[in-house]
């Protein structure tokens, strides 16, 4: 049975990913900065899929942190054939000129760094094994650049570029890797984004039908499941109402 590890899985993508993989009978590392979500989440999988889920809580931003939660694990959870890096966020959507230095640094070392970190940690095992796929979430943000947007978009550029450039490194190791760019999904992303404002994060997401967390999923439980031979190496997944990221076609309008 393969050992996926799932980080950012305390809600949206990341928890609807490991839903998924469960069903693809996938032993679990779910890892996210909230404790009691992750072991409600463990619970709840346990209950519905017969496969063994392992908790990691740690904040990816701090290398230490992500270096010692992995050398905790055990034995028989250290060979992850899966890490999905999915811990990431949106902060702000002010001009470049009012955005909040706090908020680029909470992207940046999230987006940018967190992804890093933990794939430092994990990617060496799989190199190892000469085998592994690593499946990187990033964004039409990565693709396209929008106003107010500069710094969170550069964060998922980068991703774009990481995953390109380590896809070369590890080419040689039978290690996989895909990118998957999903336009506009209803999760707390929003939320997150406006601070915690319920309504504006809302009105994002009227006239139109988003995707959902597990539309997302989908996309990830099928990268992990083509034969050896095949990677998917970038994916990017819209609304049918979306065209580009700033392009939607909204009832009403």
């Amino acid at each position: 049975m393969k050992t996926a590890c799932i980080t950012g899985a305390t809600s949206g993508i990341g928890e609807a990913v490991a839903f998924r993989l469960a069903r693809e009978n996938m032993n679990l590392i779910i890892t996210g900065r909230r404790k009691e979500r992750l072991e409600k989440l463990k619970k709840a999988i346990e209950t519905a899929c017969d496969v063994r889920v392992y908790t990691l809580s740690f904040d990816v931003r701090n290398y230490g942190e992500v270096c010692r939660a992995f050398d905790s694990l055990p034995g028989e959870w250290q060979e992850m054939e899966i890490l999905v890096n999915n811990a990431g966020l949106a902060v702000g959507l002010e001009p470049l000129h009012e955005g909040a230095v706090d908020d680029w640094e909470r992207m940046i070392d999230t987006n940018i760094k967190g992804l890093l970190y933990v794939t430092r940690v994990v990617s060496p095992g799989m190199v190892a094994r000469q085998s592994g796929h690593i499946i990187n979430i990033g964004s039409i943000a990565g693709k396209e650049v929008y106003p107010h947007g500069a710094v969170y978009c550069a964060t998922k550029h980068a991703v774009d570029a990481l995953s390109k450039g380590m896809r070369m490194d590890l080419l040689p190791y039978g290690v996989r890797v895909t990118q998957i760019c999903p336009g506009a999904v209803e999760t707390e992303f929003s939320l997150v984004r406006f601070n915690g404002d319920q309504h504006r994060a809302d009105r994002v997401y009227d006239g139109f039908v988003p995707l959902s967390a597990a539309d997302i999923a989908e996309a990830v439980g099928f990268a992990v499941t083509r034969p050896p031979h095949v990677n998917l190496q970038d994916v990017l997944v819209m609304p049918a109402a979306q065209a580009a990221a700033t392009r939607f076609h909204k009832t009403g309008e």
